[in-house]
């Protein structure tokens, strides 16, 4: 992969590819091509009552991009069972460079000055793909998966890349689509250009309900 540079990333994500790798520590790094996608319908993203409650009521601080690095970190770290990680340095290193040009962002949520969960991901076109989460709280994690579909019903994106179904996301809606339909999906929302700070950077949880619902 030593000559693998960020323009191929690029295009990898651009026909639909993205990197993992077996674990942490393995240097390697593999461009994945599933048969079957999950995605997040922004038209139809369901939020939950209970976790609507919470965004209302701003129990997060949830900032835009202030400290990327460290989300992408705090996704790779082992957790209550899920000892390894697909995030290996090379990975790493790879979104370090696309959130240098603007193609990679976190949401994160901060409480009482301390990070308390969040996520990060890949930005192109009207398209976002979403890498991974983490929550050191009880429900940070939602709550900056609830303010990233916020923003980017407010900046017009077409597609949030899930990249794999998940019981967790069940709740919000999301689907699993075959690799043709995800790929149809993908060509027309990279024919549009969303705005990801469509929001302001700080968009308070009223705010941010509101886009969801629109």
């Amino acid at each position: 992969m030593t000559a693998f540079t960020l323009e191929d990333l690029i295009e990898c994500y651009a026909r639909g590819v993205f990197p993992m790798a077996e674990t942490r520590e393995d240097e390697r790094v593999y461009l994945v091509d599933p048969e079957f996608r999950g995605v997040l319908p922004l038209e139809t993203f369901h939020v939950p009552a209970r976790l609507a409650r919470t965004v209302r009521a701003d129990r997060f601080e949830v900032r835009i991009d202030t400290v990327f690095s460290d989300v992408v970190q705090a996704c790779a770290a082992p957790r209550p069972g899920r000892d390894e990680t697909w995030i290996n340095d090379a990975i790493l290193m790879m979104y370090q460079g696309l959130f240098a040009r603007g193609l990679a962002h976190s949401v994160e949520c901060w409480r009482e000055g301390r990070l308390a969960g969040g996520l990060y991901g890949v930005a192109l076109g009207g398209a976002f793909f979403g890498e991974s989460m983490f929550s050191a709280e009880r429900d940070a994690s939602k709550v900056a998966l609830v303010h990233l579909v916020g923003r980017l019903k407010a900046g017009r994106y077409r597609l949030l890349d899930a990249q794999f179904m998940t019981g967790h996301l069940v709740q919000f809606g999301a689907e699993e689509i075959g690799r043709d339909a995800y790929h149809g999906r993908l060509k027309e929302a990279l024919a549009v250009e969303g705005d990801f700070f469509a929001l302001p950077s700080k968009a308070d949880g009223a705010t941010v309900l509101k886009a969801v619902a629109n």
